[in-house]
């Protein structure tokens, strides 16, 4: 089937396509995806692409599974992942489509305006239970967090907590960073972290090791919780694909306009 996908690429063109297209996994990626495919579908009547969201992990089980034809992470590949993929000859191959910070979120009326990464891992890890030991409120800390399947908690207990270390007993998960911020607008206690586009007036981002988390802050990477965001497909796609279009997108400057308006970083040009 021949249809254009216009804007996707540099200058609209023809390309040789498949009529569907399936992506599943990070619930962070899945609004620059879920746009993508609107935009996407809007100029080609004959395309129909799904979006699901079920989490980092799950997308790159899809993409293993051969269920899904693009996997969305949050995160780089686990390295099991990476042998679990190799033993079943799928050839993984990462695409960098914007960046995003994870802004540590608390209620708006707290008084506390930053913290230190030492001292959020120290909330998280239990050491820390009562605001007022950080500045604020004499007030039990509510600490909620994303499920432990999803990229976003990947991140940030690599780049805050480390490896080792064990969340506290007590810890609420939730499984959307949509559901993160409505934990912590409900409840003034509460602390969370979720990608920089879910952040609006309803919570406060705090300010970590004296930097706050921006756009500017992510791509110069002084924001210290900061990460790439990425699209997983089996080999490099076709070049005329629609594959290849999609993620081509990201690069564009609709794409880069769409990746804007949700609230994400787009991937600097090159000079």
């Amino acid at each position: 089937m021949m249809v254009m996908v216009a804007g996707a690429l540099a200058g609209a063109r023809t390309v040789c396509a498949q009529d569907k297209l399936a992506l599943d996994g990070s619930t962070t990626v899945g609004p620059i995806a879920k746009a993508f495919a609107e935009y996407t579908m809007r100029q080609n009547q004959n395309v129909n692409i799904t979006v699901s969201e079920s989490g980092s992990g799950n997308g790159a089980k899809a993409l293993l599974n051969g269920t899904c034809d693009i996997a969305n992470l949050s995160r780089d590949l686990k390295e099991s992942e990476r042998q679990a993929m190799e033993q079943k000859g799928v050839k993984p191959v990462a695409h960098v489509v914007a960046y995003d910070g994870l802004p540590v979120i608390v209620h708006p009326s707290n008084r506390v305006k930053g913290l230190t990464l030492e001292q959020v891992r120290d909330i998280y890890t239990g050491k820390v239970t009562n605001w007022k030991q950080v500045g604020g409120a004499d007030l039990p800390i509510v600490v909620i967090s994303r499920d432990t399947n999803s990229g976003t908690f990947e991140t940030f207990k690599e780049l805050v907590l480390g490896k080792e270390a064990k969340i506290c007993e007590g810890t609420e998960y939730t499984g959307s960073n949509g559901g993160v911020r409505q934990r912590v607008q409900m409840t003034k206690g509460a602390i969370g972290f979720a990608g920089l586009g879910f952040v609006d007036r309803s919570v406060k981002a705090l300010e970590i090791n004296g930097v706050a988390p921006s756009a500017e802050t992510v791509v110069a990477k002084s924001y210290p919780i900061s990460r790439e965001l990425f699209m997983f497909t089996k080999g490099e796609p076709a070049p005329d694909g629609l594959v290849a279009a999609f993620i081509g997108l990201s690069r564009s400057e609709k794409g880069r306009e769409i990746i804007e308006e949700i609230g994400f970083v787009p991937v600097p040009e090159k000079k």
